[in-house]
């Protein structure tokens, strides 16, 4: 239960109190990509619409997602403990402690993040909510597009 403090103008959020959702919503074959890891919708408890806000723990040998880019939504990431490796189509960056990065939306750059040491890596996510948002995923035959509300493959077919 979270702790309102005025609930005309903000909401505490002890995030010990917000479900933690395990996993990801892909397709059964793709579904273990994302599999070690944990989030909890801090921005839903708030009551945030414009932007989510996630608390996101990746276990040891984790992906965030599967590489991908957003169409409309732009997204951003600040590591809060321990060490994750960034992947783009540049390549690879480390990222640590108070280190951050940004997805603008519209770019065709898949990223993605890779936990490769053996400790939990807890990270902020924050991405806008647009409704018309398509999701392409790079080196997966997966796309989301806002019009069919569910993924598909690349060719449009039915997952």
């Amino acid at each position: 239960m979270s702790e309102t403090a005025d609930p005309k103008t903000s909401t505490v959020i002890d995030p010990a109190t917000v479900e933690t959702r395990r996993g990801s919503s892909y397709p059964p074959d793709l579904a273990h990509f994302a599999a070690g890891r944990a989030r909890q919708a801090l921005g839903d408890v708030a009551g945030l619409k414009g932007f989510g806000v996630n608390l996101t723990r990746l276990d040891p040998g984790s992906w965030s997602s599967i590489r991908h880019w957003h169409s409309r939504e732009d997204e951003f990431v600040y590591v809060i403990e321990g060490e994750v490796v960034l992947v783009t189509d540049a390549g690879e960056r480390t990222l640590g402690p108070g280190m951050a990065a940004g997805f603008p939306a519209g770019i065709a750059d898949g990223h993605h993040l890779i936990n490769r040491s053996g400790a939990v890596v807890t990270y902020l996510e924050i991405g806008t909510r647009h409704e018309e948002d398509d999701c392409f995923y790079p080196d997966a035959d997966l796309q989301y597009r806002h019009q069919d509300g569910a993924f598909t493959r690349k060719d449009g077919s039915p997952v």
